[in-house]
Order: C-alpha cells, then structure tokens, then sequence
C-alpha cells in the first residue's frame, strides 16, 4: 500500500511539474522567457500544491481546481484594493452587471479592515429602503460570518432570486449590538439617468451609475428638456455615484466639450498610454453647470467631474470624492474565469492625480456622516504619486455648511437647493450686466 502511495505521489509531482514546464513554455511563445529566478518559484509552488493535495486531511477541500482558483486569488487580491480573480460565475456577474439588471439587495460594499463595509446603498433598493447606510459594517450573511470575505464572495451570498430573502448583520456606530435586518431580493434595475426641470427653466439630471446606455440616456434627458424648455441652467449630480465604464464616462464627459482633454492614463513604464479627447458635438447647451459630488463619487464619476473642473465649464460642489484614480483591465481566461488586474493610473485634463485623494470642490459642504470611507482607507490601496508635480494648484474652496445626507426628492434637497439658487443668482447678474 505504501509503494503504491509513493507512485502516486511520484506520478502527482510529474504531473504537476509537467503543467508549470507547459506553462513556462506557452509564457515563453506567447509574451517571452520566464527568468531562471521565476521558475525556481514555479518549482516551489508545485511542491507546496503536491503536499497540500497528498496530506490535507479533508481529501474533498484540495481539488485541483480549487486550490489553483485561491491560489491565484490570492496572488492578485495581495496586489491592491480593485484587481481580483473572478471564477467563471463571477466573469458573467460582472457582465450582467455592466448592462444595469441583476438580482439583488442593492448595494456597494468593500473590505475595510478586513471587515465588509457599506461604501453606499443604491437608490430606490430594497438597501435604502431598509435604511442601510454608508460605512455600515455587515458582519453576518445569513449564518455565514464575513470576516476575511471577499467582495466576490459577499456579492454571491447577497444576489439571488427575486422575493428570496437575505438576513445582513450589521454594526454601526451607536450600536450596542449586531443588528438583523431581513432584506427581500429585487431585480435591480439600476436607472442610470434621472433626470428632472425644477423651477421651470433649471435642468436636473442624476447619474447613479456608468453603464452601457448611459450616455445614450443622458442625451435623452438633456434632448427632451432642452427641446420642451428654456433651461438656464443645469445641476448634474453624482453623488454616490461608484463609477462603472471608463468608455461611458468618457462619452458622458464630452457632451459638455467640444476640444480638449477628457481624461489620460500612465502605465508601470510611467509614460502616456491612452488619451481621450474630446470631439465636436456637445449636446449641452452653453448655460452654467453645477456638478454635485460627495465621498461616494468614484471612479468614473470622478473623470467626469475632473473633466469639468479642469475646462471650468461647471462649478463642483459637495464634499472631497472617493479618490480611484486606477483603471482596471478584465484578462479572459481560457476556463471561463478572468483577472481584474489594475493596470494604469488616470489623470485629469491639467495632469492632476486624484488617487487616494479625490477631487476637491470648488464649493465645499461638510459631510454630515461619519462614516466616510474613501479609496485612502481601503487595505493595499495604490498610493497616488505625490511626488509627481500637478500642472495646476488646489482649487479654492468655499466652505458653506454642514448638510444631511441627499434626499429622495431634488427639490428637498440641501445641496440641490443651493445649487439651485446659485444657479438663479447668476442669472440675476447676468440680466444687470446687459
């Protein structure tokens, strides 16, 4: 018995040794030559999966495949804060979620602290009607504790079939102790573009989030009421607003220009990669702009808003945003499965690096929560480049006061409402100017 357990183990470990040569080997073909050091590595990762497969004394938790999924997670999830391994269920969540629909509760999380956090609820979810806010912390899903979860697994556990419900433990601030709150899945049909005419002649839109039609939509909402009214003026806002396409926000940000830099990115050699300018075209009219934007303004969101500020064609008004200034590239692999991997950082029109510190309004409201979380607390966050000089100086800010959190209604809204009247205090002067 003992003979014919050495076979097999000798048989593994050529088995295993053989798979690392042949991927040496494809490497090699396909991108160049792995260095002697890299296969040395190789090597040892192959002893280590042999023993690991041969001993472990749950025989069903070491499968091949499992152990080569969270061995590569692992590898790209020590990198940074957004790059991860998707299984091939996860690869089409990812997908379905980029076209708006999926079941769900509704919300953004992350790990902070090694605990899974609330970065904000989506509008009109059962999330916020729940009452669930930004910087909760859920430590329970169902019966499952979330410590030392992954994102990825978190949101398998948190979609589902629409009415089945979930259970979220949470711990918030003020809390003595966990908090149950039962939650009844929904399709999530997340409407990118809101949009709305308050006081007859100002322009509303909301952007919740970049998806595939979401330039598509915002031109229809700006069409329609540029058609229907005398608009002086438009408040966009991207409030708790994650981000999602690079393309669309690119998209998006162009109906405001018709030249210049919309967004640039710089990869590991630190030289230019892609460029996006924009074309002639734009469907906004020239009326003034104020863009909103708070702490849970990410990503893509931030292009746009960088995109304005810096050709100063809308003021931007809210608090510090969330500060991803890294783009994220989605590898295929063969098995169905794929790599997020971050590979570059974006910069503004003016050079500037937002990573890990955000766009600064112009016209700054103190956020009324305490429970910000932005990219600079996030574990393994890339550090933005200090050292890299900025082509313009921090904006100024105007400190207003503190506000609450956005309503559900613009017109009751704070900040909507002092938009709204700096909105109207230019055209005042600009009717005493004539």
């Amino acid at each position: 018995m003992k003979k014919h357990t050495k076979i097999i183990m000798v048989i593994l470990s050529f088995v295993v040794l053989s798979l690392v040569s042949y991927g040496v080997y494809a490497f090699s073909k396909g991108a160049g030559v792995f260095p002697e050091e890299d296969i040395k590595h190789f090597k040892t990762f192959a002893q280590a999966f042999q023993i690991v497969k041969s001993n472990y004394v749950e025989p069903e938790a070491v499968s091949s495949k499992k152990l080569i999924y969270n061995a590569i997670k692992g590898m790209i999830e020590s990198l940074d804060a957004h790059s991860g391994f998707m299984d091939p269920e996860g690869a089409k969540e990812l997908e379905v979620e980029t076209k708006g629909m999926f079941g769900g509760i509704g919300i953004e999380i992350t790990v902070k602290d090694g605990i899974l956090t609330v970065v904000a609820p989506i509008d009109d979810t059962p999330a916020s009607r729940a009452g669930i806010q930004a910087g909760d912390q859920i430590i329970k899903i169902d019966d499952k504790i979330t410590k030392g979860m992954t994102t990825e697994d978190a949101v398998k556990l948190l979609r589902g079939t629409p009415n089945t419900k979930v259970t979220i433990h949470i711990m918030r601030e003020g809390f003595k102790e966990l908090k149950p709150i039962t939650l009844v899945r929904d399709i999530i049909k997340i409407k990118s573009v809101k949009y709305k005419l308050l006081d007859n002649h100002y322009a509303y839109v909301k952007v919740t989030q970049f998806q595939e039609q979401t330039t598509n939509d915002f031109i229809k909402a700006i069409t329609e009421l540029q058609n229907n009214n005398v608009i002086k003026g438009l408040i966009l806002d991207l409030r708790n607003n994650p981000g999602g396409l690079l393309d669309q926000a690119v998209k998006l940000a162009d109906q405001f220009l018709d030249e210049g830099i919309i967004v640039y990115t710089k990869g590991r050699d630190g030289k230019e990669g892609a460029r996006f300018n924009a074309t002639k075209g734009k469907i906004v009219a020239n009326y003034p702009v104020i863009c909103l934007v708070n702490a849970g303004s990410a990503s893509a969101s931030e292009i746009v808003a960088g995109a304005l500020q810096d050709h100063k064609v809308a003021l931007i008004m809210g608090t510090q945003t969330f500060g991803k200034a890294s783009v994220q590239t989605i590898f295929p692999l063969e098995d169905g499965s794929s790599i997020r991997l971050t590979t570059a950082r974006y910069y503004t029109p003016s050079g500037k690096l937002i990573q890990a510190k955000g766009i600064v309004p112009d016209i700054e409201f103190k956020d009324a929560s305490p429970h910000t979380i932005r990219e600079k607390d996030l574990p393994r966050h890339l550090p933005g480049a200090e050292d890299e000089k900025n082509a313009t100086s921090e904006t100024k800010k105007e400190e207003v006061k503190e506000i609450a959190k956005p309503a559900k209604i613009p017109e009751e809204d704070e900040m909507v409402k002092k938009a709204l009247d700096l909105l109207k205090s230019y055209e005042i002067f600009k009717n005493r100017q004539k």
